[in-house]
């Protein structure tokens, strides 16, 4: 099993990902916030980012999607390509694209996506991890 660990940003659990930029693939590492609490596991969506990342990856809009809570509204939704190398992930990822992520985030790893792994602090209370 491979597992990866990330401290904590502000007191909250991260992880970081890598997106390829388009048309060169030029990857970039974003830190989004992982939380647990945000959808559900049937939700159409696996990730909020912003938008300008959504196109700078070449995402064209598959859909909308309605949202409540934080980013009330009708949003896009792309399929982005997301990269954990640590955890040999690399999958298109259904990514929901809003106007400002989080305020020191660059955007949600939510429920969908974090149910893919095994997750939590793995005994260290400064640090999030997944495992596969």
């Amino acid at each position: 099993m491979a597992r990866v660990q990330w401290q904590l940003r502000n007191d909250r659990p991260v992880i970081q990902v890598m997106l390829a930029l388009a048309p060169g693939g030029q990857k970039v590492t974003r830190t989004v916030l992982a939380d647990t609490g945000a959808g559900a596991a049937n939700d159409p969506f696996e990730f909020v980012l912003d938008e300008i990342d959504c196109l700078l990856c070449g995402g064209t809009p598959l859909k909308t999607v309605t949202l409540g809570g934080a980013f009330t509204g009708v949003h896009p939704i792309y399929a982005i390509p997301i990269e954990i190398p640590a955890l040999n992930f690399s999958d298109n990822v259904l990514v929901v694209g809003v106007a400002a992520p989080p305020t020191g985030f660059d955007g949600i790893a939510c429920f969908r996506f974090l149910n893919r792994f095994t997750y939590g602090n793995f005994g260290d209370k400064n640090a999030f991890g997944l495992e596969t």
